[in-house]
């Protein structure tokens, strides 16, 4: 009670319907997503709620993580529940996280009154409620699980037969008693209802705490029960050992397992790390069961202060599940069997450390191991709940890597040097592996990825080609990773479709759901990319630093520097302080935040040749940003002559002539020079590279256009159009137009070239097609298009910024443009 603090006097009791619910986590989303973020979305959390009141006639009483409302009618309060239920989740997908909320509902008699104007100005409530129904209501919620709307019996009674009033839900909303429960300080023991909608209600028994507990009848009772075990454990033990059902644990499809190391008990080293690999190799063929990735565990050892090299024993792998929240630890063992070997797998709860499942299998001798694996990772399955059909569409383990324990030792040796970035052991011990047994599909496969990581593009795609003569050998899984790479690898290929077909299929493979984010950036896709990307950020993600990196070019993109400066801030907690990102450079000159841009590029590294480039980029934006040619030129001459690779100096004279392009009357020789070294690089028609080359090639050309080089863009163009043509790159189609549709311009063809344009205006094409797209509409004199043009550059300021596509040589030109002509200007002027 408040006692004296000016109140006005109690009004009689009244019979109300009393909803209390509670944020679950929040505190949690609070350190994830950081103060600023977590504000806005609880002040759209706050409006959601004023939405509601208003449509279901609730009284707010008090509100903090929680809510505590009251309803004359009990039919209303549940209609609040069930859209707050459903309009949270949808917030949540919104927002990429997760939000529930926990609900009980309860119907009984409350004494009101309000507080005084001078107690509400110091902190009291504007009403108070009391009574016996009010701690009923919130011991129900504090019951109900995260997304459970539980109920007292009286106010179910009141609800069920009201339900009309909720429209075409009401028949269709699903109800489920979970027994009689005795609640601290209420006098009664109640019934407690669950109702909720299809996809939203657990429908699971609620957990008992400090404050409730089940009410169960006098046999059921822990001391009774207690009795009668020891009276009949004399009788059924022997029978119990023999017959005992296996405890189930509560596993749920796409829950994750951590997968120790295998103790082997054989002394034969043959066992040691081969067994631990192959039963790796069956469970991610399932769609089911994820397992903590080999990174993901490392990065958690090395959390604990410990180092990635530790032993994955029992101890160390129940910490890490416990750190990464995983339902299960996976504990392997090979033992001696008179006439052969005994495989074992327990399924151990972290919580309890207690092992509730175990899976055995026998295996005459090391060549039968494979077959025993694929036999107890089966049984496994099935026991985590595992669909038949699922199981029926693996590949058996020893057609789907090697019989050979030895080839499979060399193979999971070589992962785990690749996954440690010691390439040159990864590469010996996959030969290893080949040579050991020349027809294993995974060990080309690994070369393959080795050398498509060190971007020796040509070899990659011979191991490629060797993977796809074994390619029956591949679990479904590998296979489509396999065509992802093998599209990825082809000169002009464009791999989306085969990433986003192995993120449907597999939604824990973040291989598939980084580079499909990552393609869709490129392709200025950025909504549709930015679901990939939120996905592939999860901390089960060893490499969540580059979806990260990504989510924050988005977010850019989208004119939200302030939430990309939050994504960046967390992605350089993996990074390291030491290291930071170029990227920062840009949203911070997204925020205009000139002078801490100029801090962090000092900082940026430049120990090789891509981090030269990629800090000189950032360099001519932030000058480009600001007008300021003087800036963008002395950091041309300040930049260092790249080693003496193709690729980077091509790179390089293209960013010095971006430079020139915009600051100077231009320079023939300098571009005839660039198209001398990269016209030779075009002509290998079996090159990697090819869609690389060219955008490069199609950036000169416009290059050459913007200098006012109009019969040498043409014949450029011309020189290599079906070459351009044959790449499967959606953005080098999308250049073409703007470079056709500029060539028209600059034959004064304004028609012409709004004809090319137009019609790509999709929301995925770049920013420079608007810019040729307003010079059109200036020659023609269409005011109206003009401003609509301005007004989009000005809209689409982050966008300039973001590109990909841009990023290399196209970005000052973007920043400049859109500081130019998204201000009015006068009609007429020349492009």
């Amino acid at each position: 009670m408040n006692g004296d603090n000016g109140t006005s006097a109690p009004h009689n009791a009244q019979l109300r319907a009393l909803l209390f619910t509670d944020l679950c986590d929040s505190l949690q989303l609070v350190e994830r997503i950081g103060d600023a973020a977590a504000a806005t979305l609880f002040q759209e959390h706050d409006r959601l709620v004023l939405v509601l009141q208003h449509r279901w006639n609730g009284q707010l009483i008090d509100r903090s993580d929680g809510l505590f409302l009251l309803f004359e009618r009990p039919v209303d309060a549940l209609g609040f529940a069930l859209d707050y239920q459903r309009d949270l989740q949808a917030l949540g997908e919104q927002r990429r996280v997760e939000l529930r909320a926990r609900a009980g509902l309860h119907v009984g008699d409350v004494l009101t009154w309000e507080n005084s104007p001078e107690a509400v100005k110091v902190g009291a409530k504007s009403m108070e409620v009391e009574g016996l129904a009010k701690p009923m209501a919130a011991r129900l919620m504090t019951l109900a699980r995260p997304g459970q709307i539980l109920m007292s019996a009286v106010a179910e009674s009141l609800t069920r037969r009201a339900t009309d009033a909720l429209g075409e839900r009401g028949p269709r909303l699903l109800w489920k008693s979970h027994g009689r429960w005795r609640f601290k300080g209420m006098p009664t023991v109640q019934e407690v209802i669950e109702v909720g909608e299809i996809g939203f209600a657990p429908l699971r028994p609620p957990r008992a705490n400090a404050k409730a507990r089940r009410d169960l009848p006098l046999w059921r009772q822990p001391v009774v029960l207690l009795a009668e075990s020891l009276i009949l454990a004399s009788v059924v033990v022997g029978g119990w050992f023999l017959l005992r059902p296996e405890p189930a644990i509560a596993f749920s499809e796409r829950d994750w397992v951590v997968l120790a190391d295998l103790e082997n008990f054989t002394g034969e080293p043959v066992f040691d790390e081969s067994t631990r690999h192959a039963i790796l190799i069956a469970l991610e063929q399932s769609r089911y069961v994820n397992v903590l990735s080999e990174g993901k565990i490392r990065e958690s050892l090395e959390m604990a202060r410990l180092s990635g090299d530790t032993r994955l024993n029992r101890g160390a792998a129940i910490d890490v599940a416990m750190r990464e929240g995983a339902r299960a630890v996976l504990l392997p063992t090979v033992r001696p069997k008179a006439g052969g070997y005994q495989l074992g797998i327990d399924v151990v709860a972290p919580g309890s450390g207690q092992v509730v499942r175990s899976f055995t299998v026998a295996a005459d001798g090391p060549d039968q191991m494979m077959f025993a694996v694929d036999d107890v990772v089966g049984r496994l399955r099935r026991g985590l709940g595992e669909s038949v059909a699922s199981l029926e569409q693996s590949l058996p383990l020893p057609k789907a890597s090697t019989r050979d324990l030895r080839a499979l030792r060399a193979y999971a040796l070589a992962e785990n040097a690749l996954g440690q970035r010691r390439f040159e052991e990864a590469r010996n011990l996959y030969q290893a592996a080949i040579d050991i047994d020349p027809g294993f599909a995974l060990a080309y496969m690994g070369v393959a990825k080795l050398l498509a990581r060190t971007e020796e593009g040509r070899q990659a795609r011979e191991a490629m080609q060797h993977a796809l003569a074994q390619q029956e050998r591949l679990p479904p899984r590998e296979r489509l990773y396999l065509k992802a790479w093998q599209e990825e690898l082809e000169p002009g290929g464009w791999a989306l479709e085969q990433w986003r077909t192995l993120a449907k299929v597999y939604p824990d493979s973040f291989a598939g759901l980084s580079n499909t984010s990552w393609l869709l950036l490129q392709d200025n896709r950025f909504s549709e990319a930015e679901s990939y990307a939120h996905a592939a950020s999860v901390p089960q993600d060893p490499l969540r630093l580059y979806p990260m990196v990504q989510l924050a070019r988005i977010q850019i993109a989208h004119n939200q520097p302030q939430l990309a400066a939050e994504t960046l801030m967390q992605a350089q907690g993996l990074r390291g302080r030491d290291d930071p990102d170029d990227t920062g450079v840009d949203v911070f000159v997204a925020q205009r935040r000139y002078v801490q841009a100029g801090q962090l590029l000092v900082k940026l590294r430049t120990g090789d040749a891509l981090a030269q480039r990629m800090r000189l980029r950032a360099q001519l934006l932030l000058a480009a940003d600001q007008g300021d040619c003087a800036s963008m030129q002395a950091a041309v001459r300040a930049d260092a002559p790249a080693p003496e690779l193709a690729d980077m100096q091509v790179q390089q004279r293209l960013q010095h002539a971006s430079v020139t392009t915009l600051c100077a009357a231009g320079d023939k020789a300098e571009l005839q020079a660039i198209a001398a070294q990269l016209q030779p690089l075009l002509e290998d028609r079996d090159d990697p590279m090819q869609q690389a080359r060219s955008l490069q090639w199609l950036a000169l050309v416009y290059l050459a256009q913007r200098q006012g080089q109009t019969d040498v863009a043409e014949a450029w163009l011309h020189a290599n159009e079906a070459l351009l043509r044959a790449q499967r790159s959606p953005m080098v189609g999308k250049w073409m137009r703007v470079v056709a549709a500029m060539g028209e311009l600059q034959r004064q063809r304004p028609d012409a070239a709004r004809a090319l344009i137009e019609p790509m205006l999709d929301g995925s094409e770049p920013v420079q097609a608007h810019v040729v797209l307003l010079h059109a509409l200036r020659a023609q004199s269409d005011e109206t298009g003009v401003r609509r043009e301005q007004e989009w550059l000005a809209r689409h300021r982050g966008q300039a910024i973001a590109e990909v596509s841009a990023m290399q040589v196209w970005q000052p030109l973007n920043v400049h443009d859109v500081s130019s002509w998204a201000a009015p200007v006068k009609a007429g002027g020349a492009p």
